[in-house]
């Protein structure tokens, strides 16, 4: 809950719409995600018109105004849009996949009421990006929504370290994660181990390259373990169907079933 000095609430600030859903015939339980309060929860009354309906859609930037009568009372919502993204991707399924995926995953994994400035910019910056020209990011959105889960994880307390090998200490030659402790191994730290460890794609070492449909699917799978394993496993929840159908569209992409890797490891 937005927490407010006094006994009221009345604030505007820019909000990324993560999830939208029925409250009754007209109104809607609406999901967003501010830079100041982070995941916020509230009720936006008449969202169910034409007009509403095209503003609280996942992955839109929306001019919010918060209202409350209570720091504990229900928070009322209304807006209006800053960026829109949604409208674009009717003919990019791909890139709606990553958009949805996105904003499930926030919604889902983050605590509410709790500020997140630096998650929040990058959601943004990725949510725009993913909208502006969906051709583009068809070809060249994943690496940046594997880059913002592997941001995501820090933000929980979960962050991977991709700075050296945690057996040689060395800081180049990383092709491997530890499924264990989320630390990065060499080629030749990897030894007899390597099956056992996640590959490491070379996009999630420089923001330089974009990959293949198969690196993207390792970066996902790599990502996901400590998703599965640490965000929702320790509250007994699985990924998102969002997350999952977005992975499955990426191992048809790279003509590979879509596998869980094995949790042993290093």
């Amino acid at each position: 809950m937005m927490q407010q000095g006094g006994t009221s609430l009345d604030r505007e600030a820019p909000a990324l719409v993560l999830s939208a859903a029925l409250l009754g015939e007209n109104n809607a339980r609406v999901h967003v995600l501010t830079e100041e309060n982070g995941l916020v929860r509230g009720v936006v009354y008449g969202a169910r018109s034409r007009a509403g309906s095209a503003l609280w859609q996942p992955g839109n930037l929306v001019k919010t105004r918060f209202q409350a009568r209570s720091a504990s009372g229900i928070v009322r919502l209304s807006g209006e849009l800053l960026y829109g993204c949604g409208f674009r991707l009717l003919d990019a399924p791909l890139t709606l996949a990553m958009v949805q995926s996105v904003c499930v995953l926030a919604d889902a994994a983050l605590p509410e009421g709790e500020p997140c400035p630096i998650l929040f910019a990058k959601t943004v910056k990725l949510l725009s990006f993913l909208g502006f020209d969906p051709a583009v990011s068809e070809r060249e959105g994943l690496p940046d929504v594997v880059r913002w889960e592997c941001a995501l994880l820090t933000e929980l307390g979960f962050g991977l370290d991709f700075s050296a090998c945690a057996v040689t200490g060395a800081t180049t030659g990383l092709a491997y994660v530890s499924p264990k402790t989320g630390k990065a191994v060499s080629e030749d730290g990897a030894g007899e181990w390597k099956d056992r460890l996640l590959p490491l794609p070379s996009f999630l070492m420089s923001e330089e390259e974009t990959g293949t449909p198969e690196d993207w699917l390792a970066g996902l799978r790599l990502t996901g373990h400590f998703l599965a394993r640490d965000a929702f496993g320790q509250r007994h929840r699985p990924l998102p169907a969002a997350r999952e159908r977005l992975v499955d569209r990426v191992a048809r992409l790279a003509g590979q079933p879509n596998e869980t890797p094995e949790e042993e490891g290093d």
